[in-house]
């Protein structure tokens, strides 16, 4: 039996449902059209990937060695070769003596000043204004080395650079930011809260290198160093960082 149009029920069946597959077809590539190029990999959307993308410009990521002991190599490697690599912006490039020349015949002073203050279209330290004075004064030596310079860096724990790696100002607020905030932010575990005079009078009775004795060792909820793996002079300067805000 055929309908008006002279199609078997059979006929008209297939009909409908060719229909309907080239239907879900069609919306399923309109679909992946629209939504091409945004494939989402889990891996980078974690947020410690989150953050290091979102990491502001300047933070310095030289290497894994104590704030102030970097050398000259370890933070051309990490922030200069960004544009010394390559001679971005007019930075003279790396071992290029032609470029270096004219700059290392201005003497270190210059070299240092505009290194330290920022010159042209480089700024102060770089961008990675966390370095010390010492550090950036290295990585100079070692640019500079690299294209027929006999400068001597400063050297990494020696005269003036352990006092300028120990500044409880500098490293010790450093290390008290990334390691002992965890605890002592908010007195957790029994830890003396930050800035809380009356919590830290009782524990610097003893003196301040008693303190620093048994936090090196660790004590009841703490681990050693509070779980700091710097020297001891650098762990030094994060108490002394913290006492100083408590008085």
């Amino acid at each position: 039996m055929s309908n008006e149009n002279g199609m078997a029920p059979g006929q008209v069946i297939k009909v409908l449902v060719g229909v309907v597959v080239f239907l879900v077809v069609a919306i399923w590539l309109l679909a992946k059209l629209a939504t091409s190029g945004y494939n989402v990999d889990a891996e980078v959307m974690t947020k410690e990937a989150i953050a290091s993308r979102l990491k502001p410009v300047g933070e310095a990521k030289a290497s894994d060695a104590p704030p102030g002991m970097r050398t000259g190599e370890q933070v051309y490697k990490g922030i200069c070769i960004s544009c010394h690599g390559t001679g971005l912006a007019g930075s003279p490039k790396f071992g290029d003596t032609a470029a270096w020349g004219s700059r290392i015949a201005k003497g270190w002073d210059m070299l240092t000043q505009h290194a330290l203050q920022g010159f042209n279209a480089m700024p102060a330290k770089g961008g990675a204004t966390d370095l010390s004075d010492d550090e950036v004064k290295r990585a100079v030596a070692y640019m500079g080395n690299s294209a027929g310079g006999k400068f001597t860096e400063p050297p990494v724990g020696g005269a003036g650079g352990a006092a300028a790696a120990a500044d409880p100002a500098v490293v010790g607020k450093k290390i008290y930011d990334s390691v002992c905030m965890a605890c002592h932010a908010a007195g957790i575990a029994g830890a003396p809260k930050f800035g809380d005079k009356a919590a830290w009078a009782v524990r610097l009775k003893p003196g301040l290198d008693e303190v620093v004795k048994i936090g090196i060792k660790g004590l009841n909820a703490m681990p050693a160093k509070g779980g700091y793996t710097g020297s001891d002079a650098e762990f030094r300067s994060a108490v002394e960082y913290m006492v100083n805000n408590s008085k």
